[in-house]
């Protein structure tokens, strides 16, 4: 690789890893937001809940046209785009603080401006200036790099909220998320036309691509495992607290399990996406989903304690982003890179759908028996499945560049 196209590289992922750090780190904060909005506003947590809840469905449907257009049109707008709406989402409820502005603002805004900056199209741009043979490697760098904001921005909002209050922080992190346009336009350092790729099928050919790619059999059992990333981790990101609760442990264990996630998904992700330099994409994503399931298992048969709980959380926190590396490999393997954004964003709804229901489950189980203990075997279930699926899939007939 020339020296020109390895510094552009650096700058891709350096400018993928700061943007998925922002948005997906701000995201990850609302769940701080949710009692002291009440206090300070007085907005009832619903409104905050049902807001969350919108903002996964609508990510998961902006995120194939999200990377149609960055496919076709540029990642790197595509991700300024993002910036925008992101900080209109945070500053509608900041400055006006009523149901109809978090629901617009959190739900809807966020939703969209989530699937502009996060993964898709930042790390489509990634997989396409990287060489083949360093494709996984680079994505996986650019997804543990963006893990950082998820595992410092957490404390930080706790901070401010608990400093300045809840709506000068939603203020403050509208103004934050605007970084992401200067570093989007780094991406755009030389556009997808200057090294000779074609561009993508765009938003008009989405719904053509979506079938074609849907009616591959392996392609569909890549989604069907997607889905089930997404069941289990949004059950556990929400849950786990609750049950740990429910079990008679610290309070604060929840908060310190969910940090440790994070902190060890880092170098998980790197890892992660560097194995698909040596291995199939699909191999890895079935022995990470047997991880998993594997963990959830036992972390479900014995009784939990403190140390065991941290050590589950270190577990699933190496593996936790770790598909996402693996999965953006798996389809350039088998498509190429001219249209990943868009095929990974297909891909990914099905992430989101299984989140809506894996979380969406978990309350109206705790709601109902008041508490866990049935919902364990359907995660161990979903996982198995997961792992089949992606060792069913057959080897891509040749190598796409």
């Amino acid at each position: 690789m020339r020296a020109h196209d390895n510094t552009r590289l650096w700058v891709v992922v350096a400018a993928a890893a700061a943007s998925i750090s922002l948005a997906l780190g701000i995201r990850q904060t609302f769940g701080l937001f949710l009692l002291p909005l009440t206090a300070e506003a007085g907005l009832s947590p619903v409104w905050l809940g049902a807001a969350v809840a919108l903002h996964n469905l609508v990510w998961g449907l902006a995120q194939p046209v999200a990377g149609a257009i960055g496919d076709k049109g540029g990642a790197g707008k595509v991700m300024a785009t993002g910036g925008v709406l992101m900080a209109i989402g945070l500053a509608l409820p900041a400055l006006w603080p009523h149901p109809l502005t978090v629901m617009l603002g959190i739900g809807v805004g966020t939703g969209l401006g989530v699937a502009c900056a996060g993964t898709g199209a930042a790390l489509a741009a990634v997989g396409r200036a990287a060489s083949p043979e360093k494709r996984g490697e680079m994505i996986g760098l650019a997804s543990a790099g963006g893990s950082l904001g998820q595992a410092a921005l957490v404390p930080l909002a706790q901070g401010l909220i608990g400093g300045v209050g809840a709506l000068a922080t939603l203020g403050l992190f509208a103004a934050v998320i605007l970084l992401v346009v200067p570093i989007g336009r780094s991406v755009e350092w030389r556009g997808p036309t200057s090294t000779g790729q074609p561009a993508g099928a765009g938003l008009a050919g989405l719904p053509a691509l979506a079938r074609q790619a849907l009616a591959d059999r392996d392609y569909a059992l890549l989604t069907l495992g997607f889905f089930a990333c997404g069941f289990q981790l949004a059950f556990l990101t929400m849950h786990l607290p609750s049950h740990l609760t429910l079990c008679g442990l610290p309070a604060g264990l929840g908060a310190a399990a969910l940090l440790t996630v994070g902190l060890f998904n880092i170098p998980g992700s790197w890892l992660c996406g560097k194995a698909s330099n040596y291995v199939r994409p699909e191999l890895a994503l079935g022995a990470i989903y047997m991880v998993r399931t594997v963990a959830i298992g036992v972390f479900a048969a014995v009784p939990p304690t403190e140390t065991g709980t941290l050590v589950f959380a270190a577990v699933m926190g190496f593996v936790w982003l770790g598909t996402i590396p693996l999965t953006s490999a798996a389809i350039a393997q088998r498509f190429g890179v001219r249209d990943l954004g868009a095929l990974y964003g297909v891909c990914f709804l099905s992430h989101q759908v299984g989140g809506f229901l894996g979380a969406g489950a978990g309350a109206v189980l705790l709601e109902t028996a008041g508490n866990y203990d049935s919902f364990w075997p359907v995660m161990i279930g979903v996982g198995l499945v997961a792992s089949l699926a992606n060792w069913m899939m057959r080897p891509p007939v040749r190598a796409v560049a």
